[in-house]
């Protein structure tokens, strides 16, 4: 079987870690390629004994039989973009911080390793966005795992988002911005500004306002089946849009739209493995000093 290894920040204390991945991989049979930023992160830490195949060509992707993302949540949303509509298994090895969609702790890398090669997993499909526009943007990556967002730029005043579903309009959001966000995205920046928490499979998008004039205005569910388009107004011509981590600015002109990816992010899923276990960890729930 072969495997690609993508990474954008390792440091040297991760590198013991990194080489019991690789020690468990040639273990298993697996043949080794990695990414041009992880090659990069590997060099910078002076590698010399570690063994693999550097992936040349963006499309020799799609010859691989698992992508294994080496960082944490960010590395993992930069991981979907290198995998693209190839739809190829993600498994998160966590070595970053929160650790929503990056699950597997580095203390069961060699666990993991032998549940890829025996086939003791389970692949979830995670429901993407895609963004429509009538210019050219993200270098044609127009599509995102967590979120949709428009936001006002800098310092400057709040801005208006006309919003639509299937044409029908529902609101005129005066905010610093507004968040379309998937099932996935439901645990990040949606969260943070008041979002509902969705599980994985629901059929859902969730369009949340960023601190909204109106305190009566709330997020409101909608089903992944719906087009959603917008109109922005500002003082200013120039306003900022993001696909998960990556951002852009636009003027007024440009025309905007989200609605399901055709394709999906596929993520191992290892057995014991829950969403809601990783609530209650990553949240806290249920943790009280008193107790």
């Amino acid at each position: 079987m072969k495997v690609a290894l993508h990474g954008l920040a390792l440091k040297p204390e991760n590198f013991p870690k990194i080489e019991l991945l690789f020690k468990e991989l040639v273990k298993y049979g697996f043949e080794i390629f990695v990414t041009d930023p992880f090659d990069r992160q590997l060099k910078m830490n002076g590698n010399k004994v570690l063994s693999y195949w550097l992936l040349e060509n963006p499309e020799e992707i799609g010859e691989m039989d698992f992508l294994i993302s080496i960082g944490g949540d960010g590395t993992l949303l930069d991981a979907v973009c290198v995998v693209g509509d190839k739809e190829i298994p993600i498994l998160g090895l966590n070595i970053g911080r929160m650790g929503f969609l990056a699950t597997v702790a580095t203390d069961r890398i060699s666990e993991a390793v032998k549940m890829l090669a025996e086939g003791n997993y389970q692949i979830e499909s995670r429901s993407l966005l895609s963004l429509n526009c009538n210019r050219k943007l993200f270098n044609g990556l127009n599509f995102a795992l967590n979120e949709f967002t428009i936001h006002k730029r800098d310092t400057s005043s709040m801005i208006t988002v006309h919003t639509y579903i299937d044409g029908k309009y529902l609101n005129s959001y005066w905010a610093d911005g507004l968040i379309v966000a998937t099932p996935t995205g439901s645990t990040g920046y949606s969260l943070s500004c008041g979002g509902p928490l969705i599980t994985p499979e629901a059929k859902s998008l969730v369009i949340t306002p960023v601190s909204p004039h109106n305190l009566n205005v709330r997020p409101i569910i909608v089903s992944d089946d719906s087009e959603i388009s917008f109109k922005i107004e500002g003082r200013t011509d120039k306003f900022m849009i993001s696909l998960d981590s990556r951002s852009t600015s636009i003027s007024s002109e440009v025309e905007l739209s989200v609605k399901k990816e055709k394709f999906s992010a596929k993520l191992v899923k290892l057995p014991h493995y829950h969403f809601f276990d990783t609530l209650r960890q990553k949240l806290n729930w249920g943790y009280d000093m008193r107790n």
